[in-house]
């Protein structure tokens, strides 16, 4: 807002920061229960995938410098979520004080019991864990084909062998979208073409250990172990049907939160963070749809009321059914003349 401020000033029109914020604010006023909705929503996805970046909220750094902190947790966090559900796919940011883990254990809250357990997909960092243990917890396969490609320069030839393990892997998946297999489909292309696959790489990282071909301590070494420990996690692709490979998906939205802290820097109170993961909710999740965010926002604020009444029916996917439904619920009906006349 500032930025916006200075750059207006130079072209001779004042448009201050606080004007700006005064119209973002009156307008998050107008579409919140559309957000609340949307993370309900979120919360019945048959997949789940997390992750975080840092953030900055001035009022809670004011809050560490004095000591007011209720607890000793320092630290601030944009969680980004992609839910994947049977209509939709949904992309959430929460800012504040809780990690990914927490805040998606918090969404899942709000799901319906009679549900089966999701499949959370996140990489192995603890914060990433919900702890709920409602969910199949599966871990991201780029990341850990990430930890080989970091230290390829210093060992060429073993991690020649696990990139093309890899490379195999996702050719495998990539053609099962492009044939467009259903879930069980693709699990049994998997286990027929994968499964073989990853039983001979996971021999392969117990052979470097066993036949002392890698120092357990060397960046090879502690790729390997990551692999290991995670395995069933890793592989989860291959006994339950659906579980995605990796969690780039999450990584990518995330890289809105990185653009807007770039941009802006930091949220001054955890309300002024609140709208902005509101708005950045609600444009990702239509982006991802296919959808124009201009024109659905401009819809909930002049349908406000009706948002309000029933916010599950103006979602980025159905809302344009339900203001079709109020166009002709408001248009007269034809009275005897215009009958004639038509």
């Amino acid at each position: 807002f500032n930025r916006l401020q200075n750059f207006q000033a130079c072209l001779g029109i004042p448009l201050p920061a606080s004007t700006q914020w005064d119209k973002v604010e009156a307008g998050a006023d107008k579409i919140y229960p559309a957000f609340e909705e949307l993370k309900r929503q979120a919360a019945q996805g048959r997949v789940v995938h997390n992750d975080d970046t840092a953030m900055k909220i001035l009022e809670l750094i004011k809050q560490n410098e004095e000591g007011r902190n209720p607890d000793s947790r320092k630290g601030m966090f944009t969680t980004g979520i992609v839910s994947v559900t049977g209509p939709a796919t949904i992309a959430l940011f929460l800012t504040g004080r809780a990690h990914a883990g927490e805040n998606i254990a918090d969404v899942l809250e709000n799901r319906d019991p009679l549900l089966p357990p999701p499949i959370q997909m996140c990489d192995a960092l603890s914060r990433n864990f919900s702890g709920c243990g409602k969910v199949l917890l599966a871990h991201c396969n780029a990341h850990s084909r990430r930890n080989f490609v970091d230290v390829a320069d210093n060992f060429p030839d073993q991690c020649e062998y696990v990139l093309t393990v890899f490379e195999k892997i996702y050719e495998n998946d990539a053609l099962c979208k492009s044939r467009g297999m259903d879930d069980m489909r693709r699990l049994e292309f998997h286990r027929q073409n994968s499964g073989p696959i990853m039983e001979k790489f996971e021999q392969w990282l117990d052979c470097q250990f066993q036949l002392r071909n890698v120092e357990p301590n060397s960046g090879l070494g502690k790729a390997i172990s990551y692999a290991l420990e995670h395995w069933e996690k890793l592989t989860l692709f291959l006994s339950v049907p659906g579980v995605p490979l990796d969690n780039n998906v999450c990584e990518q939205i995330l890289k809105r939160a990185i653009l807007n802290r770039k941009n802006g820097l930091f949220y001054k109170t955890l309300h002024g963070a609140y709208v902005g993961d509101m708005y950045m909710s609600l444009i990702h999740t239509c982006v991802m749809n296919g959808i124009n965010p201009f024109d659905y926002l401009t819809s909930l604020q002049i349908h406000s009321s009706e948002v309000f009444k029933n916010p599950g029916r103006w979602m980025p996917w159905n809302y344009k059914e339900e203001m079709s439904a109020l166009a002709c619920a408001d248009s007269p009906l034809p009275t005897e003349h215009s009958e004639l006349a038509a």
